[in-house]
């Protein structure tokens, strides 16, 4: 593990696993005799058919904190963490990052483990792998308290930024908590919760609480004061890390099988549960990440996506393993463009909600203008669109010309002019959109797949794949399988392809929910096989393609089975009017019908158009008044259709009636999950009284149409 700089013998096998398979031969392969009755064979990454699963490039890097440590001796000078100060007399934030070394931060996270751990022994924790919560936004500190936990063998529980006080409480008190590091907003609902939680001791703050203010005056002063009546105590994060530079406790390293963190899922459906994720977990699927090719020690990535969640921790993860900068954004998500263009980040993950618009805004510059701009534009994506339909090992989305006068500016317009890697994740990215990106980016775009329960990895697609619609081959951690599933139609008998319930089993899989057998039992056989609950098919190159989710399928009357999921992302990827889908299906009826948020900069001049009349944009209630338009509502189904037809929807999956508003779902009245997943059940149950309307609208309108004699 000693030296300074890449380690060659890792980068040559990161080399190897990400270089594809020869043109037309399978990315994963099916294992010989492990079929069994209703599941389909076990496949494997083509390069491990018949040798173990990738658990680690060095046999002696194990744990998260083996493999920061290994970072910090090989590239001790490089940029680290990034952030934009705060400029209190413009009261803006400034127009460059400043950077922390892998040393800086090193040192700054060993003096914080050491001071959690005196703290810990003084209020009478005793030695051990415990929990300690993280309740903030993306930041540098939020890194280095992790780091920190990880030196001493506590883990991480972490809580969603936009948490309201129930799911914190409830978090805090199913993990037992003693101590929780927080921002400064969150510290008024913590005093406010902790009579409720007699567990809770210490709170640390990762914000300044003493600006030189006089004695008393202070808002660590106040703060204290209010703690003190509820036997809570707290403290800045400075000062924990002086207290720790100051005793010196040495490093307690974990060992591989120890707890890294407990992530709380979303919960779109009762408490969320407490996935235990180990150091081992952690090895395993950052080195099955890793073997995209997409991280280096010259490469900076932007870390936006919530870090509570396992997909933003584990991409930060990938980089400070590899020895990349990671610069993270300010705090407001509508200005995260912003933060791009200061950065110009050479890898960028994201989700399809981003990628969606980021599609909307390069089509309507580009494809979508006037004149010769336009023209040009549509010639640039349809030569680049035949290009990556040419057969395997000769597809590409580069041009000699377009690529040195078209692409660049397009890709300096969102932040991404150094951008040479992109993935998706976390929910299916529209087909369309994924091609677009492809070929107005010229960049290396993949989609890939994974869950809390498997550490965010699972699959991706490898670099030369230009094929859209599915999340390519299993990564070299895991293997997979299909189970069928018959009450549902979905065989692993079935022609052309294999179709179940997808099963993943590997060193990144979760150990179990915490405090929760029941569950537990449910989702993990003995074996070690995970039921996903995503259906899905593998072709004929071993590319997986998710088709369905098992408790997201809604049956119809007349007995078709309907992937809304599917449908909304397909409108939401193809309409510039949608900003958020919610279909719906009554097991009653024999037709669908959605309800809709619109973007008022485009829905503004649409409803305009339609009623002859200005309907400002920036006007929210004139937006929703003209969203309540039967005009209105009628030629915005008519555009729904037409996107329908083009993506050859059945009769049965077109939306009938809508209901369209400004921002419907939102995490505040808790119908998306602060990882922006709608919460179905409680959509249905809150829009109850529309959807009823709506069916009845459509029935009074088929009973009034005569049949042909």
């Amino acid at each position: 593990m000693s030296g300074i700089g890449p380690d060659p013998q890792t980068l040559a096998t990161i080399k190897q696993l990400s270089t594809p398979p020869p043109p037309g031969s399978p990315y994963a392969v099916p294992i010989p005799g492990t079929e069994r009755d209703g599941r389909s064979p076990v496949y494997r990454h083509w390069r491990f058919q018949d040798k173990p699963l990738l658990e680690t490039y060095v046999p002696e890097i194990r744990t998260f904190h083996d493999l920061f440590q290994d970072a910090v001796k090989r590239y001790p000078n490089n940029k680290c963490l990034g952030t934009r100060p705060w400029n209190p007399t413009t009261k803006s934030w400034e127009n460059h990052f400043e950077w922390q070394t892998y040393t800086e931060v090193a040192a700054r996270s060993k003096n914080f483990g050491s001071g959690i751990y005196e703290l810990h022994r003084r209020i009478g924790v005793p030695p051990g792998n415990h929990g300690v919560g993280i309740w903030s936004q993306n930041r540098a500190e939020w890194q280095i308290t992790d780091i920190g936990l990880s030196s001493q063998s506590l883990f991480s529980v972490s809580l969603y930024e936009t948490l309201g006080p129930d799911a914190s409480e409830y978090i805090i008190k199913h993990a037992e908590l003693s101590c929780v590091v927080s921002s400064l907003p969150h510290i008024p609902t913590l005093l406010a919760l902790a009579p409720r939680i007699p567990s809770l001791k210490l709170i640390i703050c990762v914000d300044s609480l003493d600006a030189g203010e006089q004695d008393g005056y202070s808002k660590i002063a106040l703060l204290n004061g209010i703690a003190a009546q509820h036997g809570v105590q707290i403290w800045s994060m400075t000062a924990v890390e002086e207290l720790g530079a100051k005793v010196a406790h040495p490093a307690r390293p974990p060992r591989p099988e120890d707890i890294l963190t407990v992530n709380y899922t979303s919960g779109t459906t009762g408490d969320p549960k407490g996935v235990i994720l180990t150091h081992s977990n952690c090895v395993a699927a950052v080195a099955s990440a890793r073997s995209s090719g997409s991280y280096t020690h010259t490469d900076v990535t932007f870390s936006y996506l919530p870090l509570a969640h396992i997909y933003g921790r584990m991409i930060d993860q990938c980089a400070m393993s590899s020895g990349s900068a990671i610069g993270y954004f300010h705090g407001n998500m509508l200005e995260v463009i912003d933060d791009l263009k200061l950065l110009r980040p050479t890898g960028f993950i994201s989700v399809p909600r981003l990628f969606n618009r980021i599609n909307q805004g390069i089509r309507a510059q580009t494809i979508q203008a006037d004149g010769v701009k336009g023209a040009l534009s549509r010639r640039v994506i349809e030569t680049k669109k035949a290009s990556m339909k040419l057969p395997p090992g000769k597809a590409h989305n580069k041009h000699f010309l377009y690529d040195r006068i078209w692409t660049p500016k397009v890709k300096a317009a969102v932040g991404l002019d150094r951008c040479r890697s992109m993935v998706s994740g976390s929910a299916q990215l529209d087909p369309d959109v994924h091609e677009f990106l492809r070929a107005a980016l010229g960049n290396f775009f993949c989609q890939g797949y994974g869950l809390t329960e498997s550490y965010a990895a699972g699959s991706f697609q490898l670099d030369g794949d230009f094929t859209i619609g599915n999340v390519g081959g299993p990564m070299p951690g895991i293997e997979v399988c299909l189970e069928s599933q018959p009450e549902l139609e979905y065989l692993v008998t079935d022609k052309p392809r294999p179709r179940g319930e997808l099963l993943l089993r590997g060193p990144f899989i979760f150990r179990g929910y915490l405090k929760n057998e029941a569950e537990t039992k449910k989702a993990l056989e003995a074996d070690g096989w995970f039921h996903t609950g995503d259906i899905a098919e593998i072709d004929e190159l071993g590319r997986i393609k998710i088709i369905d989710r098992k408790k997201n399928v809604l049956k119809l009357s007349q007995g078709e089975y309907i992937s809304p999921e599917r449908i909304e992302n397909v409108f939401m990827g193809s309409s510039n009017l949608v900003a958020m889908a919610f279909v719906h299906g009554e097991p009653s009826q024999s037709t669908l019908v959605g309800i809709f948020g619109v973007d008022p900069v485009t829905f503004g001049p649409f409803a305009s158009k339609i009623l002859r009349k200005t309907v400002a944009p920036e006007d929210i209630e004139a937006i929703k008044v003209a969203a309540r338009d039967p005009r209105v509502v009628k030629a915005f189904l008519k555009h729904l259709d037409n996107i329908a037809k083009q993506h050859k929807f059945n009769g049965y999956e077109r939306v009938r009636n809508c209901l369209l508003d400004f921002e419907p779902f939102t995490v505040e009245n808790q119908l998306l999950t602060p990882t922006l997943k709608l919460k179905r059940p409680q959509t249905v149950r809150k829009f109850k009284t529309d959807i009823d309307r709506m069916y009845a609208e459509i029935n009074a309108e088929t009973a009034n149409v005569k049949p042909k004699l």
